[in-house]
């Protein structure tokens, strides 16, 4: 990078210095006969649209102009001459900013030159260890017949029909109740206290301890209370170790009645016609799962050692920008969920819980950049093409639908970065040392 650019016959002069591994400081000089036409502009316009008493509409003098709106036009002209010429300094000076610059500039004067700073983010310099026999972990990918059993199981239970029981039925475990409640501590209602048609697996142990089992004995519409303690390590301190008396009403009895493991409980899962199908297929998720676990291991792991030994500042910048993109993607999916006021709590805790693994996305981001090019690993138009054309067959869609559908450039962009990625990482797993595990 050149010290310094431009020359004395530009309307501009840039002095580039660096002042660290990840910021540049850009001196800007804008010459006084280009801040003087910006100062015409600003009075000519200003000109045709105040008005002052005593003269006619487009015709206040410029000195009377001056009087009573100096300040506001210097002010507005030190933000306009910044926008028209950072682009051109940034330019000039060969620097490429991560984040938005943060500038410091004087007031402008008619007639002088006009002088601002601008510190911008630049990527840091990554020099890279040896990646050849970097230690990382792959956990085997094994699935057992136990675990098998244990997802047809779970399968059974999700797509047990809930049934009312006969209207004298007696509540035991097992049955899943539906009650309104209200809860008192001290006489008095407390938040998060009550509850309509609520529903309670009696047994399953997911509420208060002690609450499913007073609900034993119970028929639908009987009225009765029950009494409880809150745990000492209950999530709320509010309540932890407080007594509670909750009026409940009965509202109905249900039991879940689990089908039998058969081929016809196969076919009424899908396509299958028969219970083995259905059991391979239990088998082929698990193992895909668990390769994309083991996978997943692998590259952390990898990655885990690349970066305890690559060492470099990153720019700030790059992190806030990497979080605020985890935390806008965050409120889109809790939007209209959620209370606002909830949300904007729930993100500033996130904010700082986040930070952390922000700036691990962005370390990672700059490591692989720097081993694509160290190794000239690239991604070519065809495999973009490649991918796009799969992710429309896995979704049913028209290749075109798609690429419309998800933005064509900015969609192909992040599509390249992803498989660049990739590639990386899959040459780094070819160059690693890698240790086989049980341990999943």
């Amino acid at each position: 990078m050149t010290p310094e650019t431009g020359s004395q016959n530009d309307s501009i002069r840039v002095t580039a210095s660096e002042e660290s591994a990840v910021a540049t400081s850009l001196a800007v000089e804008v010459d006084a006969k280009r801040v003087g036409k910006a100062f015409d502009r600003a009075y000519r316009d200003l000109g045709r649209k105040v008005q002052v008493k005593g003269f006619r509409p487009g015709k206040v003098p410029r000195p009377v102009l001056e009087k009573l709106y100096a300040a506001s036009v210097a002010e507005q002209l030190e933000q306009v001459l910044v926008a028209e010429t950072l682009g051109e300094a940034i330019e000039r000076s060969g620097v490429e900013p991560v984040a938005e610059p943060a500038i410091d500039a004087e007031t402008p004067a008619d007639g002088a030159d006009f002088r601002y700073t601008a510190r911008v983010e630049v990527k840091p310099e990554v020099v890279l260890p040896d990646t050849k026999g970097l230690p990382a972990i792959r956990p085997a990918v094994d699935v057992s017949e136990e675990e098998v059993a244990d997802q047809l199981e779970a399968l059974r239970r999700r797509n047990a029909p809930v049934l009312e029981e006969p209207e004298d039925t007696e509540i035991e475990e097992g049955h899943v109740v539906t009650v309104d409640f209200v809860g008192r501590i001290g006489g008095a209602t407390f938040e998060g206290g009550s509850g309509q048609g609520v529903e309670i697996e009696v047994g399953s142990g997911r509420f208060i301890p002690g609450f499913e089992g007073q609900l034993v004995g119970a028929k639908a519409d009987a009225d009765i209370e029950i009494h409880v303690t809150f745990p000492d390590a209950y999530a709320n301190p509010d309540l932890a170790g407080k007594a509670a008396v909750f009026a409940c009403h009965v509202v109905a009895v249900k039991r879940s009645h689990i089908p039998d493991l058969d081929d016809e409980f196969a076919k009424d899962m899908g396509d299958f016609d028969s219970l083995d199908a259905l059991r391979e297929r239990v088998r082929e998720d698990l193992i895909a799962a668990r390769e994309r676990e083991s996978k997943h291991v692998l590259r952390n792991t990898l990655m885990d050692a690349l970066i305890e030994r690559t060492v470099f500042e990153v720019p700030a910048g790059m992190v806030e920008r990497q979080l605020e993109r985890q935390l806008r993607s965050a409120y889109q999916r809790l939007e209209g969920q959620v209370p606002e006021e909830a949300i904007a709590s729930q993100l500033e805790q996130w904010r700082e819980q986040w930070r952390e693994r922000a700036e691990r996305d962005v370390r990672e981001t700059l490591i692989l950049e720097a081993v694509a090019r160290a190794n000239g690993i690239e991604v070519d138009d065809s495999e973009v093409d490649a991918r796009i054309e799969e992710m429309a067959s896995q979704q049913g869609m028209d290749v075109a639908a798609l690429r419309k559908a998800l933005g064509e450039e900015s969609f192909a962009r992040a599509l390249r970065a992803q498989l660049a990625d990739e590639k990386v990482l899959d040459f780094l797993v070819g160059e690693a040392k890698v240790a086989e595990t049980t341990d999943t």
